[in-house]
């Protein structure tokens, strides 16, 4: 699994992905983000991951979209700003909502711009204290995309994400788990070991189960009450049909820990 702006490796369950391109603040260029929707598809594909941990090298997790004169075609003759969404953004941010293994995601320094919203897509988001979110779509003249509109209000409030998106101030760590943007905040110099520790604990899970709560937190976001009560009987019995509850009532019977096998 070689890439040029990403790097995944699959070990012990865990499939980490790394954005690569540290000198450009892990700028979101098309050949990233064809990378990583390929990622995406052998991670599904792979039996052996049973859950993504998404990190940045260098100095932050990403700058947002690429948009140097030498990596992107903005502000040229006839240049379409949707179809990059088109081709990449959305497909990338529904392979992520889709996939069947929860998500990790550790961030620090820049999370901006699309960047911002790929962090948040994560089911579980650890900011290090030098991390900063920004929506920074307005200043250059184009409204926020990678599904902002439909996650931010939800996780945020109306009036907290319209603010972040037409102001496109700067939101700390400590601010964003006040919001319950993310999930908790720790020292950069404890980033790598936190997000590892979780995600090696979800890898150990019941990995249908999760799966089962992805699809479910997600249909019942524009679900009512009875709907989402008819979605939960419905998992309820195909989480019930699996090995892994077998197991995990075998091992509250013997007073054991469940050795879960994602079946």
């Amino acid at each position: 699994m070689s890439y040029e702006n990403i790097r995944l490796h699959v070990a012990d369950g865990v499939a980490r992905l790394t954005l690569a391109r540290p000198a450009a603040l892990n700028a979101l260029s098309r050949a990233l983000l064809g990378e990583f929707i390929d990622a995406l598809d052998v991670i599904r594909g792979n039996d052996a991951a049973r859950v993504l941990l998404i990190t940045g090298a260098g100095r932050g997790f990403s700058s947002g979209a690429d948009l140097s004169s030498g990596g992107s075609p903005a502000g040229s003759a006839g240049f379409d700003a949707g179809q990059v969404l088109e081709e990449y953004y959305n497909p990338l941010i529904e392979r992520m909502f889709d996939l069947p293994i929860p998500i990790v995601a550790g961030v620090h320094g820049a999370v901006a711009g699309a960047g911002c919203m790929i962090a948040l897509s994560a089911d579980i988001v650890v900011a290090a204290r030098s991390a900063f979110f920004l929506q920074a779509f307005v200043n250059a003249g184009l409204v926020p995309d990678a599904g902002s509109m439909w996650l931010l209000p939800r996780l945020i409030g109306r009036a907290r994400a319209q603010a972040m998106m037409m102001l496109a101030e700067r939101l700390s760590a400590e601010k964003a788990a006040e919001w319950g943007m993310v999930y908790e905040v720790v020292e950069d110099d404890a980033l790598a070991d936190r997000v590892a520790a979780i995600a090696d604990r979800l890898a150990r899970g019941p990995t249908r189960a999760h799966a089962l709560i992805r699809r479910g937190v997600r249909a019942a976001l524009d679900s009512t009450l009875s709907e989402t009560l008819a979605m939960e009987r419905a998992a309820q019995r195909e989480a019930g049909a699996s090995e892994d509850f077998r197991e995990g009532i075998a091992a509250f019977r013997e007073k054991r820990r469940p050795q879960f096998t994602g079946r």
